[in-house]
Order: C-alpha cells, then sequence, then structure tokens
C-alpha cells in the first residue's frame, strides 16, 4: 500500500471522527452517539467525506471508481412539466413582473382564485412561545448584529446543553476498531 494514500485516508478519518461530533450536535434535533456512527459509517463507505482540506474535495470525488455510483434522479415527463405549468398560469402562481419578481396572483389577486388559509397558532401559543424566548434569552435585543440576550448577556440565562466531545485516545480506539472490525477498509492503490 502506497504510504501517502494510508497516511493521506488516516488523517482524513480522524479528523472526520473528530470534528464528527462538533457536527453531530444541532440544538433543534440532538443525535445520538449511534446515529452519529451510522452517519459517519455511511459517509466513509460512499466516500462522502473531504479529505482535501485546500480545494474541499471529497473522497468520492478524487478517486470516483473506488465508490458506489450516487443514483440518479430521474427528471419529470413532458406531461408532467405541461400540467405543472397549465396549474401554475390557472392560479396565477408565476412570475409576470421581472423587475419585482411579483407573481400574476400578487399584481392581479381579483383574477385568480384565493389560496386557502393556514390555521395559524392561538393568541395562548404566543403568548406562551413569547415568554419562553424572554425566560431563555431567545430574543433579539441588538437590530444591528442580530444578536439574541442570551448572546449578549449569557450570565443572565441558563445555559444551553453542550455536546461532549471525544478525546484524541477514544478516536484513535474506534479508528483502531473500525479498520479491524472492516468497518473501516484500507484502501490500496495498484
Amino acid at each position: 500500500m502506497n504510504r501517502y494514500t494510508l497516511s493521506a485516508l488516516t488523517l482524513a478519518v480522524v479528523a472526520a471522527l473528530s470534528a464528527g461530533h462538533a457536527l453531530a450536535f444541532d440544538a433543534s434535533a440532538p443525535k445520538t452517539r449511534e446515529q452519529v456512527k451510522a452517519e459517519l459509517a455511511e459517509a466513509i463507505r460512499t466516500g462522502d467525506i473531504v479529505v482535501n482540506g485546500e480545494t474541499g474535495q471529497k473522497a468520492n470525488e478524487l478517486f470516483p471508481g473506488r465508490y458506489p455510483a450516487k443514483p440518479v434522479v430521474e427528471g419529470k415527463t413532458r406531461e408532467q412539466v405541461k400540467a405543472e405549468l397549465a396549474e401554475a398560469i390557472r392560479t396565477g402562481d408565476i412570475v409576470v413582473d421581472q423587475e419585482s419578481g411579483k407573481k400574476a396572483n400578487e399584481l392581479f389577486p381579483g383574477r385568480y382564485p384565493a389560496k386557502p388559509v393556514v390555521e395559524g397558532k392561538t393568541r395562548e401559543q404566543v403568548k406562551a412561545e413569547l415568554a419562553e424566548a424572554i425566560r431563555t434569552g431567545d430574543i433579539v435585543v441588538d437590530q444591528e448584529s442580530g444578536k439574541k440576550a442570551n448572546e449578549l448577556f449569557p450570565g443572565r440565562y441558563p445555559a444551553k446543553p453542550v455536546a461532549q466531545g471525544k478525546t484524541r485516545e477514544q478516536v484513535k480506539t474506534e479508528l483502531a476498531e473500525a479498520v479491524r472490525t472492516g468497518q473501516m477498509p484500507l484502501v490500496s492503490t495498484y
């Protein structure tokens, strides 16, 4: 095996594993450790992992023959496109003023059928959301910078939970285990 290829691949995997915990945390939908591991394994299997930091190229872009081809998404048929266009013209959902980008149903609302109104939140729901945002400081207070109260005055609000990262030893152990079990095959050059 080429020493350079092994070093580059090992470096990419170690970097991905060590950065994975930071990228895996999403405040709106936290992921479990197993989900993160599964995503990383899939990224390694498909080559969807950055291996060249300068250009941002992924492994499947640099070495396309080593990874499975991405599935091709089928386009729409001519009839489907014609039907969509006819529906857009009927409802006025087509841009007619290029300068403003306004659609026909926005410029001439009387000529087109009214869009159904989506049920909104109740007054109580809005008040509860506002009270929670004020309590947690999740409300914009500086219009210039767009910063929220909990960013400007972090001591006044409860701290958000922080994802715990991995140590270097944990990443090395996981990498060795992945190679040992075959979850991450070593790539050889001919």
